[in-house]
């Protein structure tokens, strides 16, 4: 197989290269896969670059980067059903926790990890579903039905609160969203009913006037550190703050009283780590939201293999409408 890798931490046109490599045969219970697009995540540029605290080094001597991707199933283990040969599929976790992930045109991995992929549904749309998707899913809908709530969607610009947004508006909820200036025409074409612009020095007070005075159900976080205040004044008492994300600043203080005499749920999602029942029901979701019409899943760019620093790079930049992903044909 051909495969983009890193053996050290760095820029990426420093560290990655690309090779061939022996294809993993697939063991008891794995599939191989014959990747068509690999999808490109923040969290894969923070691994490559090594910026995770106390992390020296990578934890492979050769490392194959990112987690999501789709592509056609080519061979399977033992234990697993022949007839899956020749499914499209999409992929999750791809290289959580293990060597190889899809920057590469092959992947070997346990076959619950290959989720087939509904037939009017792209491969591109599949390469965007593992980390944004199921993130977007597990914000909206992880404390259950969100018919008649109103939702706040915090970056409703970026990929997973683009998804979230239309998520929930498929769920039935009123959704508020937050999100540069730039934009705000996007995001409202996704379906929110209130689009504002996060940079606003009122914004809790607009939040409340957008919902008729009244705080909101649920609050869909991508930065909980720089808007703890703001979501402590949005969220009404026993709401969910469901925080996947606070780049800006990853060691906040929380003002414990007034989330205390809310009684708030702080739900932090990391969904690497999402139970594989929570993961089938949100599977379940995104797959109901995609043949329903309901969900477009934007790609901003795609680069060919060769070309993956330069796809590291466009996804550091930020400011994209929508994925970037690989060509692994």
């Amino acid at each position: 197989m051909k495969s983009v890798f890193y053996d050290r931490f760095g820029k990426a046109a420093d560290v990655l290269n690309i090779a061939s490599f022996e294809t993993p045969a697939p063991a008891s219970g794995e599939v191989t896969v014959r990747l068509a697009f690999s999808g490109v995540n923040p969290s894969d540029i923070k691994a490559r670059a090594g910026s995770r605290p106390g992390v020296l080094k990578p934890a492979f001597p050769k490392v194959i980067p990112h987690s999501d991707g789709a592509g056609v199933i080519e061979a399977v283990g033992t234990g697993v059903n022949p007839d899956r040969i020749g499914n499209r599929v999409w992929i999750w976790n791809g290289q959580w926790q293990r060597p190889f992930g899809t920057a590469s045109t092959h992947i070997t991995l346990p076959a619950e990890q290959a989720v087939d992929l509904p037939d009017d549904i792209s491969f591109e749309t599949g390469a965007t579903l593992g980390i944004p998707g199921l993130t977007a899913a597990e914000a909206i809908f992880g404390g259950g039905d969100v018919k008649g709530q109103t939702i706040l969607v915090s970056g409703g610009g970026g990929t997973v609160g683009y998804l979230a947004v239309q998520l929930a508006v498929w769920g039935g909820a009123k959704v508020i969203a937050t999100c540069s200036a730039r934009d705000m025409a996007r995001v409202k074409s996704a379906g929110a009913h209130t689009v504002l612009d996060y940079s606003a020095q009122t914004l809790a007070s607009d939040i409340l006037a957008a919902n008729e005075g009244n705080p909101v159900d649920r609050i869909a976080e991508v930065e909980f550190g720089a808007n703890v205040g703001m979501n402590t004044e949005a969220i009404k008492s026993n709401g969910v703050i469901a925080a996947y994300g606070s780049q800006i600043d990853m060691n906040p203080s929380l003002p414990f009283g007034p989330l205390l005499f809310k009684a708030v749920t702080l739900d932090i999602i990391l969904i690497y780590l999402l139970p594989l029942a929570a993961r089938r029901a949100r599977i379940e979701m995104l797959h109901r939201a995609l043949t329903d019409g309901a969900l477009q899943c934007p790609v901003a760019q795609v680069f060919p293999l060769s070309e993956c620093a330069a796809a590291h790079d466009t996804v550091l930049a930020g400011g994209r409408a929508g994925a970037v992903l690989l060509d692994c044909s």
